[in-house]
């Protein structure tokens, strides 16, 4: 399975992001009521910041729904220190911050989550983080109820630092080291390859 990431083109991508932010599976993404013209305002706002990215993911060579170079996934990276996040962590340099959301389908594919998971932290690990340093460490702020997610966060080697409040929710806040991620189940599955 090939998973590929590109920037985000909100206008080409608005109606499909549409339907997954909204979509019922998508809670945590707190974006439940939003119209298209909001998702579109968001985005663009994110595709126009120095601080902030939006990627979209086409996976192809797979199976089922994903055989056909099939828009799959959407990831965020950011600088935390230009987030909620620099009121409760202690930024270093090389930080990256990272969001994922697998679309939602009627058709799941078995492990296709943690492969998705895994190009997410490989392409995080290819880009430049806070203070334009090669990324050393990825940051994650789930909802804390996101049972799913922190077990998921686990097997890549993220490490908890502790619930925080943030202005939009309760997050668990974990980090995971280039040398954490690469020990990791997920991880040592990628380098081995």
């Amino acid at each position: 399975m090939r998973i590929e990431l590109a920037p985000l083109d909100v206008e080409r991508d608005v109606d499909l992001l549409h339907a997954w932010v909204t979509h019922p599976r998508s809670r945590f993404w707190m974006m439940q009521g939003a119209s298209v013209d909001d998702v579109r305002r968001e985005y663009a706002d994110i595709v126009a910041s120095p601080h902030h990215d939006a990627w979209l993911g086409r996976v192809g060579g797979g199976a089922g729904p994903w055989a056909a170079n099939n828009a799959a996934l959407l990831a965020e990276t950011y600088d935390p220190a230009h987030s909620a996040l620099s009121a409760v962590l202690d930024v270093r340099p090389g930080d990256l911050g990272m969001h994922v959301l697998v679309a939602p389908t009627d058709t799941p594919v078995h492990g296709f989550t943690t492969e998705v998971f895994a190009a997410v932290m490989r392409h995080c690990f290819a880009l430049l983080g806070h203070g334009d340093e090669p990324t050393a460490r990825v940051v994650v702020e789930p909802d804390a109820a996101n049972t799913a997610i922190h077990a998921l966060n686990a097997r890549a080697g993220f490490v908890v630092e502790g619930e925080v409040q943030l202005p939009d929710k309760r997050a668990l806040l974990s980090t995971c080291t280039r040398e954490q991620w690469e020990r990791s189940e997920l991880g040592a599955a990628v380098v081995a390859r």
